[in-house]
């Protein structure tokens, strides 16, 4: 066999071996990435493999491509909602939190490891970022949610705090090896990487967007790789005029993710897949490239700066970033714990070799060790963390079949899944009860695992998920008819919604909780022509319990009618 048939058959056989490894971690709750990292361990030079690796160049070269696809699907699958929610509290967890961490590490460091301060700083800006994709991988393994506001926070910390760490890493190595100065010059450094990044991210994430939806490649599975491309020229090119290019590929891939894109769900998948290869393949790789001789002669001081890191850095640094938005000390609590150590600090570990630093193999070993004690310690028992700090939440279900509109160019329609649950306002009542705009189409109901036809008759039961297609201006009324009642028999107050004609009184009742004294089965517009004994105008209404009933418009295909809470 040559070589490259021996790579493939063992690299093939390796990334078998870490898809098996999640199935796993989701039943024993052990982290997957600790898993795929003790894979590679295990096929290393001194495991059972005996697979001998130690390129610091090629693993910094798989690394980074790997941390781009990963950075770029989270931007992809990172909603504006959850940005909205929390994109304040995390940037001061990524900025000021992890240079509060980064300080307090690299002291405490120093100190143990009788090294200068500096490099005690170094160290500290190393492992200073956390991974919250490895929060959110050991949550799901057991089925547990969020409160969307802890977890948005999580969610954009996890994204925007690895370019500070890089800016860190990189601006320390230049000071140490006397080619920037610690004040103005990392000052002006960050503000060119962060202000750079950001600008190149939104620009190139917008122009992205554009072309994809512009191309009219014919071949839908081109998208997906056109989509790639562009992210990782984005990185590229962001870093070629001095910004940093993780941070650009992050932006970039919210732009993206948030606007509408040829083929998105596709799209989305392929990021998502790709990202699991990439966390696979990198783990695995570092894996290979420890050895757990050397981490055993430094597992004393690494554990001591892990234990610095997890209960004194990282709470003060969550302490003080999240006091300003009232988040609970359970809340508080939470944070603190799950900053856990992911790849982000092993590949900066490598840095050091790259810049020929003396200590480089001491700042590898220990930094590896922090990762490990941290996956171990705080990622294992996270589930049963979250438990007993009362935080979790079951995750909403996903549907048994997923609909797509895979048309080669761009249409402006949404397709939208909304789960039933038992305190919708829809729950029991028939498709046909809805009353749904003329542009809203009901395409395909599953119930469990099955598919139910959508049509007039059907009744839509709790746990059915409803795929509607859509036009973006009816998202908002579909939006308000499938909402959630704030108990089983209370509905929200709502004002100013528009109403069709031939709504029912029976559906009026079942889906505003607004009841009007009338046959359940007689329309709007048959009520109040019948109580107001008059043609319907603009401007007519009619009140009964705090409700306004009223003629919104009279177009030629017939009467608009409002529905709002009368004034007191």
């Amino acid at each position: 066999m040559f070589f490259v048939d021996r790579f493939i058959f063992f690299g093939s056989l390796l990334v078998l071996l870490g898809v098996l490894c999640w199935k796993f971690s989701a039943r024993y709750g052990m982290p997957s990435l600790l898993l795929f990292m003790l894979l590679g361990m295990l096929a290393g030079t001194e495991g059972i493999g005996r697979i001998d690796f130690e390129d610091y160049k090629i693993a910094h070269g798989v690394g980074t491509l790997a941390l781009v696809v990963i950075l770029y699907s989270g931007g992809l699958h990172t909603s504006m909602a959850s940005l909205r929610l929390g994109w304040k509290p995390a940037v001061l967890l990524a900025a000021p939190g992890l240079l509060l961490t980064a300080g307090v590490t690299g002291l405490a460091a120093a100190w143990i490891l009788g090294i200068p301060p500096l490099q005690g700083l170094l160290l500290g800006s190393i492992v200073a970022s956390t991974d919250a994709a490895a929060v959110f991988t050991a949550l799901r393994s057991q089925s547990i949610g969020l409160d969307p506001r802890l977890g948005a926070t999580l969610e954009v910390e996890s994204g925007s705090n690895d370019p500070m760490a890089v800016f860190l890493t990189i601006g320390l190595i230049e000071v140490i090896l006397g080619e920037r100065s610690l004040g103005l010059g990392m000052l002006s450094f960050f503000l060119l990487q962060i202000g750079v990044g950001a600008a190149a991210g939104y620009v190139l994430g917008r122009l992205a967007t554009a072309l994809t939806n512009w191309s009219n490649l014919g071949n839908a599975g081109l998208y997906p790789i056109l989509v790639l491309a562009l992210g990782l020229i984005t990185y590229g090119l962001t870093v070629a005029v001095g910004g940093s290019g993780f941070l650009a590929v992050y932006i970039a891939g919210i732009i993206v993710g948030n606007g509408k894109l040829v083929f998105k769900r596709g799209v989305m998948f392929f990021h998502d897949g790709l990202a699991w290869v990439s966390q696979i393949i990198m783990f695995v790789m570092l894996g290979l490239l420890s050895y757990p001789s050397r981490l055993m002669a430094v597992a004393w001081e690494g554990a001591l700066v892990a234990l610095v890191l997890m209960l004194a850095a990282r709470p003060a640094a969550v302490a003080l970033s999240l006091w300003p938005f009232r988040f609970n000390l359970r809340e508080h609590a939470l944070v603190a714990w799950v900053g856990l150590k992911g790849a982000v600090p092993i590949i900066l570990s490598i840095f050091p070799f790259l810049f020929g630093l003396p200590d480089a193999l001491l700042y590898f070993n220990v930094v590896f060790f922090v990762v490990l004690f941290s996956m171990l310690i705080q990622g294992w028992p996270l589930p049963a963390v979250a438990r007993l700090l009362g935080l979790t939440q079951t995750p909403q279900e996903q549907p048994p079949a997923i609909l797509q509109i895979s048309a080669l160019h761009h249409i402006d329609a949404d397709v939208v899944d909304y789960l039933i649950e038992e305190r919708s306002a829809v729950a029991h009542l028939r498709i046909s009860e809805l009353e749904l705009p003329d542009e809203v189409v009901v395409a395909m109901l599953t119930r469990q695992n099955e598919i139910v036809p959508a049509r007039g008759p059907t009744v839509l039961l709790p746990g059915d998920h409803a795929f509607l297609i859509l036009k973006p201006e009816a998202r908002a009324r579909v939006d308000a008819i499938f909402r959630m009642l704030t108990t089983p028999q209370e509905a929200p107050l709502r004002t100013g919604i528009l109403l069709p004609p031939g709504l029912t009184l029976g559906a009026l009742a079942a889906l505003y909780g607004v009841e009007m004294d009338g046959p359940p089965d007689e329309s709007l517009q048959a009520f109040l022509g019948r109580t107001l004994g008059q043609d319907l105008v603009e401007g007519l209404f009619y009140e009964r319990e705090g409700w306004r009933l009223y003629v919104h418009s009279v177009p030629e295909e017939g009467p608009v009618i409002g529905l709002e809470e009368a004034a007191s």
